[in-house]
C-alpha cells in the first residue's frame, strides 16, 4: 500500500509539472504585453494617459502579487513589478514613433511659430504649431518629437497616423529610420520582466515550503511561558 501510494504521488508530480509550466508562460507573456501595450495606449489623447496609468500599475501589482504572493518569490517579483513600470514607460513612446513613421502618410506642412508651455509641474516644455498643405493648424509637443529644434518658416514633414487617433510625429526631413536605441531598451525590458515572471513561476515556493524553511532558519515555535 505504502508503494502504490509513492508512485501515485509520484504520478501527481509529474502531470502538475505541465500545468505549472503553462501557467508560468502565461503570465511571463502576459505581464510584459500588458504593460506595452498600456504604454502605447497612453499615447492617445483625450485623457487615455490616465487609462494606461492605471493599466500599467494594475499590472505591476499583479506581477507583485503572483510572483511575490502566490509563489513566494520575493526578489523576482520585485524585479517584475519595477521592470514593468519601466517598459511601459520606454515602450509607449518607441511604439508611437514606429508605428506613424513606418505606416504613417507623409504630409509636408511649414512651422508657424515655435514657444515653451509650462505644465502643472512647472515644468517648461516646447511647443510648435504647424500648418500642413491642407491648411490644417496643428499645435504640437515634445511627444511628438519637438524639442525646440525647429525654427519659424521652417519646412517639416509630417507622419499622421493612418488611422486618425494618434497626434501626428514631426521631422525635419522624410526620414522614417529609427533610433535602435529605444527598440533595444524596449527590448531588454520585456525580456527581463517575461524572465523574472517565469523564474518566480518555475521556482515557486507553496506556504508549506515556506514554513519549512522558516522552521529550519529559526528553529520549531516554542509555548509562551504563561
Amino acid at each position: 500500500m505504502g508503494t502504490s501510494g509513492a508512485s501515485r504521488t509520484v504520478e501527481e508530480a509529474a502531470g502538475a509539472r505541465p500545468r505549472r509550466t503553462l501557467n508560468t508562460l502565461l503570465w511571463a507573456g502576459l505581464i510584459p504585453l500588458v504593460a506595452t501595450g498600456a504604454g502605447f495606449l497612453a499615447q492617445y489623447p483625450y485623457g487615455m494617459l490616465w487609462v494606461g496609468v492605471i493599466i500599467v500599475l494594475g499590472t505591476a501589482a499583479a506581477a507583485a502579487i503572483v510572483a511575490g504572493g502566490v509563489w513566494n518569490r520575493a526578489g523576482a517579483a520585485t524585479l517584475a513589478s519595477f521592470g514593468t513600470l519601466a517598459l511601459a514607460l520606454f515602450a509607449g513612446p518607441n511604439l508611437y514613433e514606429t508605428y506613424v513613421k513606418q505606416l504613417g502618410e507623409r504630409v509636408d506642412a511649414l512651422v508657424a511659430d515655435t514657444g515653451e508651455r509650462t505644465n502643472a509641474k512647472g515644468t517648461k516644455l516646447a511647443v510648435c504649431r504647424v500648418v500642413d498643405t491642407s491648411g490644417e493648424i496643428q499645435d504640437l509637443s515634445e511627444q511628438q518629437n519637438c524639442h525646440g529644434q525647429f525654427t519659424p518658416k521652417q519646412h517639416v514633414i509630417l507622419f499622421k497616423d493612418p488611422l486618425g487617433g494618434l497626434d501626428p510625429w514631426v521631422e525635419a526631413g522624410d526620414d522614417r529610420s529609427l533610433d535602435g536605441v529605444g527598440p533595444g531598451i524596449t527590448g531588454g525590458l520585456f525580456a527581463v520582466t517575461g524572465s523574472a515572471m517565469f523564474y518566480a513561476g518555475q521556482r515557486r515556493r507553496s506556504d508549506r515550503d515556506m514554513a519549512a524553511k522558516l522552521r529550519r532558519k529559526y528553529g520549531p515555535p516554542r509555548l509562551s511561558e504563561g
